[in-house]
């Protein structure tokens, strides 16, 4: 549970996404916070605050003059009990409330009095979202250091198609985790691969891996999470890309290779964890490859770009970090892979440990040797392998 011991102010304001929030409230007491739900006066007629009361197992508050806070003074005394406050819908007369200091209401009123960090998600129609004065408030928010969650693209409640819908419950749960991670890599950009590649032999046909993706999403998870501005180049995997993060879907090596050396030489770390292929047909046939009773076709290769020691090469390269999985002898090869393409460090693993699962077994090797990190979940190795790329950044300044 990787909330365990937060505290979060949950409020809600009148909208159609409100019915979003239940679910938000259910997820985060699942990853242990403790949730304390404010509710405005319009919020209530789209959802009941017995339902927050339920899932929380708190009293909704909705009244600036609620009786039950012994001095009369909820909005200073939920403010000062809260770790965060978190405001899912914020609807667009919300955002316009916080941008001009009104305090007319408890929760726009607890905003003010705050004495820890906001964050707004905001909710509404796209021409509501696209307003010159929608835009302008929330430029100022962002001025102010209030951090704007969304909003996200798709289907709206008036029928309509654009931006302007709540991110998911899902989303807003990791971008609060994302919040209270260490912020070690602020201000870097971080360039990484992810996933297979899939190298066509024919219009149906082609030559790929088990690879799932998944260590290489949560690295780019954690990366931002720690503060890094994170392009993920990806080969054809099945996974959500994490908020914030600026995915490139490719599908060959050679696709992949071209994205990577595009942004390369602008970026500070380089991680290369994609399984790309090492061999790709030399020619990729026109039309699906038919028996014909003479046997197998014979299919020529030709070796990929190695895209790890490509950019290592670079006059001026990124710190550069690759990946071996391998079924034997991880050490012997592990290192031989870091000293051949001359990069800082490789981070092992055998694919018996975790190839496609969820958890891992890690070895980084370094200068300083190997340091095998414990067995975990992959996203708790990733934010591992992202404190041990921090430390590197420092050594190389």
């Amino acid at each position: 549970m990787e909330l365990t011991g937060k505290r979060i102010a949950l409020g809600i304001t009148g909208g159609i996404a409100a019915y979003k929030s239940p679910e938000l409230v259910r997820l985060l007491i699942k990853e242990g916070a403790t949730v304390q739900v404010v509710m405005t006066e319009a919020a209530t007629r789209f959802i009941a605050p017995v339902t927050f009361q339920a899932l929380s197992g708190k009293p909704v508050f909705s009244d600036q003059w609620d009786s039950r806070v012994a001095n009369n003074m909820a909005h200073i005394d939920l403010s000062r009990d809260a770790d965060v406050i978190l405001v899912a819908p914020a609807s667009a007369d919300f955002l316009a409330k916080l941008a001009h200091g009104l305090a007319d209401d408890l929760l726009s009123t607890l905003a003010l009095a705050r004495d820890c960090p906001l964050l707004v998600a905001p909710a509404m129609n796209r021409q509501m979202w696209e307003n010159v004065a929608t835009q302008r408030n929330v430029a100022t928010l962002d001025g102010d250091g209030i951090a704007i969650l969304g909003p996200a693209c798709g289907d709206q409640a008036c029928g309509e198609i654009g931006l302007g819908r709540m991110i998911e419950p899902e989303a807003l749960v990791a971008a609060l985790i994302a919040f209270f991670q260490p912020k070690r890599l602020s201000g870097k950009k971080v360039l990484l691969t992810a996933g297979p590649t899939f190298e066509a032999i024919d219009p149906v046909r082609g030559i790929t891996n088990l690879s799932s993706g998944k260590m290489g999403f949560a690295v780019a998870r954690a990366a931002q999470e720690a503060g890094a501005e994170v392009i993920l180049i990806s080969g054809p995997a099945n996974q959500p890309t994490p908020l914030g993060v600026t995915r490139i879907d490719v599908v060959s090596g050679l696709e992949m290779h071209s994205a990577v050396m595009k942004h390369a030489a602008r970026q500070d770390v380089f991680i290369g964890i994609a399984a790309v292929a090492d061999y790709r047909p030399k020619t990729v046939a026109e039309h699906k490859i038919k028996k014909d009773g003479q046997g197998a076709p014979a299919i020529e290769l030709v070796q990929n770009p190695d895209i790890l020691a490509d950019v290592a090469a670079l006059p001026v390269p990124p710190l550069c970090v690759g990946f071996a999985a391998e079924s034997t002898n991880l050490a012997e090869y592990a290192e031989r892979k870091r000293k051949a393409k001359k990069v800082p460090l490789i981070v092992g693993n055998l694919i018996q440990d975790g190839f496609g699962g969820d958890n891992n077994t890690l070895t980084l090797f370094d200068d300083g040797g190997a340091t095998p990190l414990p067995a975990g979940s992959k996203i708790e190795l990733a934010r591992a392998l992202v404190a041990h790329i921090a430390t590197l950044l420092v050594k190389v300044r």
